[in-house]
């Protein structure tokens, strides 16, 4: 009777390290702000649950304390990837306002962004954090806890192997934010682009005058005008990015489980 009780505190004990260290990774649910043992208290019920689910005896878990040290290593590792992975669509979306901001001239315009510990652009914050209260709206966040519960499916405890299909698709998402940060930014570089191009013209057409100076506050008005005409259609593309996470996960996951 005591070897079960050992075996399962064990298993509860590697489930609540791969669980914790997805929460301390993932965005928003992992920042200094919540506290450590709000995650903790979070994380042991979760686990608990997750332990009632799962079929205990498809588990051979070792005792020995050397395989105990490698078993948990592998299942923080698991979920530190699980857990990171959404941080790439929230660093496209901050990249994209960079961009923006680059082009409206409010490249001296930083604040500081308590979720990352970091300073951006103003745009990007605002559409930042415009992004989160879009994530809580749709539930994205239980993305997340789905994909810890199927990951225990397809991933074993203490079975992880860094792969070459889990690089590739690593490198595939984190290439992503790039290709997301011109996707949201597009429509007013474009724009402008051609704003540019008329201050060319016109430089060359009158060169007395200070083209930058004048056309400074008429960037920043058709900026905002058009980052207000562009609104639905941004809600709608960060909106389809964090609900293709959960498919993005899933494939992760499929991957490590190799």
């Amino acid at each position: 009777m005591t070897d079960i009780f050992v075996v399962d505190f064990v298993i509860v004990l590697f489930i609540f390290l791969r669980v914790f260290s997805a929460f301390i990774a993932a965005p928003v649910i992992g920042h200094v702000s919540i506290p450590v043992v709000t995650k903790l208290a979070i994380s042991l019920v979760l686990s608990y649950i997750i332990f009632l689910t799962i079929d205990k005896s498809a588990y051979n878990v070792p005792i020995s304390l050397w395989s105990l040290a490698v078993f948990g290593i592998k299942e923080v590792i698991t979920g530190l990837i699980m857990g990171f992975m959404l941080h790439f669509v929230f660093y496209g979306i901050s990249f994209s306002g960079t961009l923006i901001g680059f082009d409206m001239g409010l490249v001296m315009a930083q604040v500081f962004n308590p979720m990352e510990e970091t300073e951006n652009n103003v745009i990007g914050e605002v559409i930042y954090f415009a992004a989160i209260l879009i994530l809580f709206l749709i539930n994205g966040h239980h993305y997340i806890i789905r994909g810890l519960v199927s990951s225990f499916d397809l991933i074993p405890l203490g079975k992880f192997t860094v792969n070459g299909a889990t690089m590739e698709l690593l490198i595939k998402y984190s290439a992503g934010v790039f290709v997301i940060a011109v996707k949201i930014a597009s429509p007013l570089l474009v724009s402008f682009f051609l704003i540019h191009i008329a201050e060319g013209i016109t430089a060359r057409a009158i060169p007395q005058m200070q083209i930058f100076f004048v056309t400074q506050p008429l960037k920043l008005g058709i900026g905002f005008v058009l980052l207000a005409s562009v609104v639905p259609i941004y809600i709608y593309v960060i909106k389809s990015l964090l609900q293709g996470y959960e498919d993005s996960l899933y494939n992760l996951i499929k991957a490590m489980s190799k």
